[in-house]
């Protein structure tokens, strides 16, 4: 690209509490080739924000804002959206080429999961058809972990996962505390762990107890168990042990639970008329345990993905440099491919960034390994600790703290003029 041209960055999914670490990434990286990049906006809840020619001015912002992106979780600073360009909706894809006409935009960073890499794809492609000259690239972001292939050939795993499975690996080391002082009266304790298909999240539960020490069983989605099943395997780990914590997916099947759906087909399990938790706690409850007491449940919400104190160093670290390499890439290679990471051989851990085209990443949905389920498919295998342990590093992070509150980045809303006509999304 001869000229300099603009930049947006946007955000779309679920949230993690480093995805502002790539953002601030994108932003540093652009700013070392200023022969490149000019303005840098952000669209203002994803690209409902290109929709609505909301672009957040991340140029014009002060650079201690720009710092604190580092330690600021979730989406708050530029939002995002779970909007969805779908392939009848040509409207939306013509406005989003007549916004970045109008504001000159040669450079696209969609951060996201796969949902995202497919609107990164498709945006691409309408652009090339256009005439217009953008360089569209994917920043990979999920605490799932599904995007990419099984083989973890495209992407050893999303930044993003690292925190939450450090979340889990935590969360169950307190509440293991907890039941082991009020088993008398709560011999179950059921906590519901985010991951709607795939169980990378509550395996990472293991983590907590590699040497298999505590009364511990994990239902991941893919288990093939049913709630029947899950009864008999608490009552044998309570007649043996007394107590029981239970990790299930927010994804195991315990029947119908009243789905809401977002608008891209996905069940939003928290905004269902039951929780998973609850109707496996109900049906414990129902059974009778074969222990004095009931069973209780719990169900961590979006703390999984906004709470920077239980943050990875490793993942933050990683979700940096894997948004400056989608600028390198936008710079050395050209459009059309998602900024990956990929784990060097042996035991010392490490990882290279790369590149993959976004054709192979756009929807793509990594299965949970078969191999890394324990044959009674209530637990998963050292081979899953051996993976997962490294990601969530070795210390805590350090947050600002101001008068006893944390210190989070606080951008100043300054946006571009806008330029066309108002729009309103197709799907709205």
């Amino acid at each position: 690209m001869a000229q300099k041209k603009n930049v947006v960055v946007a955000q779309s999914g679920g949230p993690s509490p480093v995805i502002n670490n790539s953002l601030r990434g994108i932003v540093d990286a652009c700013k070392m080739f200023p022969e490149k990049f000019q303005e840098i906006y952000s669209g203002y809840h994803g690209i409902e924000g290109v929709l609505k020619e909301e672009l957040l001015d991340l140029s014009a912002q002060p650079e201690q804002e720009i710092a604190l992106l580092r330690t600021t979780p979730a989406a708050g600073s530029i939002g995002t959206c779970r909007y969805k360009l779908k392939e009848k909706q040509k409207k939306d894809f013509q406005r989003v080429i007549d916004v970045f006409k109008a504001h000159d935009i040669g450079y696209f960073f969609y951060i996201g999961g796969n949902d995202s890499m497919d609107t990164a794809h498709k945006v691409a492609a309408m652009a090339r058809s256009q005439g217009l000259e953008l360089i569209a690239t994917g920043v990979s972001k999920t605490i799932d972990n599904d995007v990419g292939d099984s083989a973890f050939k495209l992407i050893d795993h999303t930044p993003g996962y690292g925190s939450v499975a450090r979340y889990w690996a935590y969360m169950v080391q307190n509440i293991n505390e907890e039941n082991m002082g009020s088993s008398p009266a709560d011999p179950v304790i059921v906590l519901q762990a985010m991951g709607r298909k795939i169980g990378f999240i509550p395996a990472a539960a293991r983590l907590a107890d590699p040497k298999r020490e505590m009364p511990l069983q994990i239902y991941l989605p893919e288990s093939g168990l049913s709630l029947a099943a899950l009864a008999d395997h608490v009552n044998d780990e309570l007649k043996r042990s007394g107590r029981v914590i239970v990790v299930v997916s927010e994804g195991f099947d315990v029947g119908e639970i009243g789905e809401v759906k977002d608008s891209f087909g996905h069940t939003k399990f928290s905004s269902s008329m039951l929780t998973v938790q609850q109707a496996v706690v109900n049906h414990l409850n129902g059974a009778k345990l074969p222990a004095r007491g009931a069973a209780r449940g719990q169900v961590p919400g979006t703390d999984q993905r906004d709470t920077m104190i239980y943050a990875s160093t490793v993942d933050l670290e990683e979700a940096y440099k894997i948004g400056q390499n989608a600028v390198r890439i936008a710079v050395e290679e050209g459009s059309g491919y998602m900024s990956t990471l990929l784990r060097r051989p042996g035991f010392i851990y490490n990882v290279d960034y790369d590149k993959v085209p976004l054709e192979q990443v756009a929807n793509s949905e990594r299965k949970f390994p078969e191999n890394w389920i324990a044959p009674n498919r209530i637990d998963v295998t050292d081979e899953f600790v051996r993976y997962a342990r490294p990601l969530i590093g070795e210390d805590w992070v350090s947050v600002p703290v101001i008068d006893g509150r944390q210190r989070f980045a606080r951008l100043e809303k300054i946006f571009a003029g806008q330029k066309l006509p108002k729009y309103i999304p197709e799907a709205y």
